[in-house]
């Protein structure tokens, strides 16, 4: 009699598990989940390709096509003054080229006498147009903007470039970072901004004409160890300048952009040879300022320039903690390179 094969009870209990499972896997339940899993992939990816191509269409249009054109900023903004401020170093001088190239007079604020005085006479020169200077610092506070509403009295202003600035001279934890250097971000990066725009915004509000460009930073994206105050302090003018664009979208003469730079090689990014040096991503400012300027009237929110906004494209995907850890790793390294007169 030929010998019968049993199967052991566990192998069964085996069998019979995956039978079950199996069984499971192909109930209508599961398969309206995966088809909902299947169904949130082509949403995510569709999400993806849509915000792709609109970034590419509004970058090109912003920062290509704009520079086909003619700006005309006098005609399309009414007024024949710009108003610069931080004006005699970096890209707030730039800038001031750029306005003036188009034609327009230019009305200097910053610290230094000398350095207005040689601005503003290199830029008469050059391009055939008026110029007046306010000597401000705008580290003292509210005190100051009496006496510049004062002096830019009967003027007609069409634009006005909120470029002032000041950054922690290199990255610094946050007990490293001095009572006089967080008032100065807080008067200088923020009060300036928030004070100059209802100083101006008025006239040109009357007038249904009138540009105004809110300098911000990349760092404004997300909180940003060893550049806290800095960041933070971006973070505000991000968010006062697109709330108030918002506030006049439909007051079709008004604008009021947005501009959010990389690294640009400037006396502020001089602290480290790998923020400072030009090269695809660090531009001069001149060539930051001529990208830059020609967007104005084609878009409120913009980088200034391509590298840049390929740079931010990036950095959009990362989720916070990933973008702070990386900003820390970033900024730690920074700071071993560090040169020594920065430090001093």
């Amino acid at each position: 009699m030929p010998a019968t094969l049993s199967v052991p009870l566990s192998a069964r209990g085996g069998v019979d598990s995956f039978e079950m499972l199996f069984s499971q896997l192909n109930s209508p339940a599961l398969q309206m989940f995966g088809d909902f899993l299947a169904l949130l992939g082509i949403l995510i990816l569709g999400k993806f390709t849509i915000t792709t191509i609109w970034d590419i269409l509004v970058g090109v249009r912003a920062l290509m096509w704009s520079r086909l054109w003619k700006k005309n900023f006098e005609k399309r903004y009414g007024g024949k003054w710009a108003v610069v401020t931080g004006c005699t170093d970096g890209i707030g001088k730039a800038y001031c080229h750029e306005l003036a190239k188009d034609g327009l007079s230019i009305v200097l604020i910053s610290r230094s006498l000398e350095k207005l005085n040689s601005v503003a006479e290199e830029i008469k020169s050059l391009y055939k147009v008026d110029t007046a200077i306010i000597q401000a610092d705008f580290s003292e506070g509210r005190s100051l903007y009496s006496r510049i509403k004062e002096q830019l009295a009967g003027k007609e202003i069409g634009v006005l470039i909120n470029n002032v600035g000041v950054m922690i001279p290199y990255p610094k934890l946050y007990e490293e970072i001095t009572e006089e250097e967080i008032w100065r971000h807080i008067n200088v990066n923020m009060g300036s901004v928030a004070a100059m725009m209802s100083i101006i915004m008025p006239q040109m509000l009357a007038r249904g004409k009138g540009a105004v460009v809110n300098i911000a930073s990349i760092a404004a994206y997300g909180p940003m160890p060893m550049l806290s105050i800095y960041a933070a302090s971006k973070a505000f003018v991000e968010f006062l300048s697109r709330a108030v664009a918002c506030d006049y979208f439909m007051r079709r003469g008004i604008t009021v952009q947005t501009v959010t730079p990389c690294y640009v090689s400037t006396n502020m990014t001089s602290f480290s040879k790998y923020t400072h040096s030009t090269n695809l991503f660090i531009p001069t400012p001149a060539q930051f300022a001529a990208s830059a300027v020609s967007s104005i009237g084609y878009t409120d929110y913009t980088t200034g320039y391509w590298t840049h906004g390929i740079q931010k494209w990036f950095v959009h995907f990362l989720p916070r903690p990933v973008f702070m850890w990386a900003m820390f790793l970033q900024q730690k390294f920074l700071r071993s390179t560090v040169k020594t007169t920065h430090r001093n």
